[in-house]
This record gives structure tokens, C-alpha cells and sequence, in this order.
């Protein structure tokens, strides 16, 4: 039999039960408000665009873009001509996206680490370096990283499991209307 030498303080228990749920929802908070931040970074130059296409552009008269795929709202080309890249970077994919007939937004796909480690190289060196400093970086299996512009957006997404690589180069104002287009 166990036996209290003194009374139990339920206060007190109280006090360390409602601090321990108080730091674990900090923890909770940080994780999913602060992190995913991380790696961002303002954009040094806006490009208002990419390829020298100017977002809002009507891709489908351009002569060196074919089209790839056609739907009710969005349509997708691709460059005519030669392998694409993005920099020195050979890339598997690049795909121009009108929404409306309006440019709005470019998808990247790609592989490999080498491949990563140069796009990263080029992006930076074109719209700014991404916070680095000591446990700002994001490390891991998955890297994120992200620029913001007044009028354009970059999110890198690098899944070092599979080497698989992701970007999303989209106008502000146009890319929330993708969600439009969506069926509900």
C-alpha cells in the first residue's frame, strides 16, 4: 500500500497539467504556422512572369509553344523546341499553364540531386538566397522552399527520398483562380 506523507495538491497538479498542455500547443503551433515558413524568402526581383512571358499573356498565338493538353478552362503547352531547362539544369518537364486563355502559372518536374543542387543555384542567384541561418533551414527528406514577389510566387518542393523535385511558378493574382475551375 502506498502511503502520501502529505496531502495531494490538486492545485498544483492543475497548474503543471494546463502548463504542459500550454507548451505542447506551442510546440503544435510552431510546427504548423512557423515551419512550413521556413525556407522562405522575399523575392529579390519579380520576374512578372517566366520565359519572357509576361503573366497573363495568351499563350495559344505563341509560335514556339505547342499544346499539350486542353480543357474547359486551363490549357498547357510546352516548348517546341529542344530539351527544357531551367538554368543550366536539364529538367524532365515544363509545362506553361493558362487558365482562361491568360497565363498563370508554370509546373516544373525533375530528378536527381545533382539536378536539385543546380536549380537551387539558379534560383537563388536570380531571386535571392533562402534563410540558411542555424535551425531556419529546413533539413530532412523533404526540402520547401519558397519566394515571394508582388507579383509572382516559387515554391520548390524536393522529396530527397525518391530525388523528385517540384515547382510551382504562378502569378498572385491569377493562380487562386485555378480553385475556380475546379468541380466541386
Amino acid at each position: 500500500m502506498f502511503v502520501c506523507s502529505r496531502p495531494v495538491d490538486w492545485n498544483s497538479r492543475v497548474r503543471v497539467i494546463c502548463l504542459g498542455l500550454f507548451w505542447l500547443g506551442s510546440v503544435f503551433i510552431w510546427a504548423f504556422l512557423v515551419a512550413p515558413h521556413i525556407g522562405a524568402g522575399p523575392m529579390t526581383t519579380d520576374p512578372n512572369g517566366f520565359y519572357g512571358f509576361q503573366w497573363g499573356t495568351l499563350l495559344a498565338d505563341v509560335q514556339d509553344l505547342i499544346k499539350v493538353e486542353s480543357g474547359e478552362h486551363i490549357q498547357k503547352y510546352e516548348l517546341k523546341h529542344g530539351p527544357p531547362k531551367v538554368g543550366d539544369a536539364l529538367v524532365d518537364s515544363l509545362r506553361f499553364v493558362t487558365l482562361d486563355g491568360e497565363f498563370a502559372r508554370v509546373t516544373i518536374h525533375y530528378h536527381g540531386g545533382q539536378t536539385h543542387n543546380k536549380i537551387m543555384g539558379h534560383l537563388e542567384s536570380l531571386f535571392g538566397p533562402i534563410d540558411r541561418t542555424p535551425g531556419a533551414m529546413m533539413r530532412g527528406l523533404s526540402q520547401q522552399s519558397t519566394w515571394r514577389g508582388p507579383q509572382t510566387e516559387i515554391n520548390l518542393t524536393y522529396d530527397g527520398t525518391q530525388e523528385r523535385g517540384y515547382i510551382f511558378i504562378e502569378n498572385r493574382t491569377l493562380a487562386p483562380r485555378f480553385n475556380d475551375s475546379l468541380p466541386e
